[in-house]
């Protein structure tokens, strides 16, 4: 059985907050005809966004919820997979994993529970009583969001998920908030106030509200360390061997530049 390369790659630099979004695309095209190999995990640090679903977009209150967005520093951006409004800065994490597939459809499901195990897992190792499932009342709600449970027993989403298929690829996105879970709190509070959609603020945090101290940086070394014990010995299905290899950013833009 052959053994194929994982390249794990940081941003270092954003390409600006809806730039970095499309950039995302722009791998998964890639990835999908060959112009550069798979997987791919990219890792970067967004700044300060609210990511707007299609359905916020057809909303009465949508003009409100941007202007509102705006106001709280955070740039608003529409994306193309599903959901509903969701809100990440500096000290969230954005990773994008990126994959060849035949019939990328295939396992689709089966993907959201493996990326939720493998980052509850991260969280865990770090001390965060982290799971999967859906909070009622959280934003963007999901199926596979993953949440912490604090001490008090309140329970936070710290996380959700979107993935895209094409022929021949798939991307899978997660967006985790690590630190400064108030400032996410307070815009989505108004923008789901604007948008007329029921949140209870209560259930959107950070990390770090869980354990206080923890950074984005321990996160990204924690989650490349559960990619080397679970992923790199036998991929989603168990069945393939990967070795990782880390990857410049520019080396990666020089090979994927860009779309205009």
């Amino acid at each position: 059985m052959a053994t194929r390369t994982l390249k794990w790659v940081e941003q270092d630099v954003s390409l600006g907050v809806a730039e970095d979004l499309a950039y995302s695309t722009d791998l998964l095209r890639a990835v999908q005809h060959g112009a550069i190999t798979g997987p791919i995990v990219r890792i970067y640090r967004p700044q300060p966004t609210v990511s707007f679903g299609q359905q916020d977009v057809r909303m009465d209150g949508y003009e409100q919820a941007r202007e509102l967005s705006e106001q709280h520093g955070f740039a608003p951006v529409v994306r193309r997979v599903g959901g509903r409004a969701a809100a990440y800065h500096p000290g969230s994490v954005v990773i994008d994993h990126i994959q060849p597939e035949d019939d990328a459809m295939f396992g689709f499901r089966n993907r959201f529970t493996y990326f939720g195990e493998l980052l509850t897992a991260t969280l865990q190792q770090l001390g965060v009583d982290a799971a999967v499932g859906e909070i009622p009342g959280e934003y963007c709600a999901g199926e596979y969001s993953v949440h912490a449970v604090l001490d008090s027993g309140q329970r936070i989403k710290l996380a959700g998920t979107a993935q895209r298929v094409v022929k021949g690829a798939w991307l899978f996105s997660t967006s985790l908030v690590v630190e400064g879970g108030a400032s996410v709190r307070d815009v989505l509070t108004d923008v789901y106030a604007a948008l007329g959609i029921e949140f209870d603020p209560r259930t959107a945090g950070a990390a770090a509200d869980a354990v206080p101290g923890i950074t984005v940086d321990d996160v990204i070394d924690e989650l490349q360390a559960q990619y080397q014990q679970r992923f790199l010995q036998g991929g989603l299905t168990g069945h393939n061997t990967y070795e990782l290899a880390t990857m410049g950013w520019s080396e990666l833009v020089a090979q994927v530049p860009q779309a205009e």
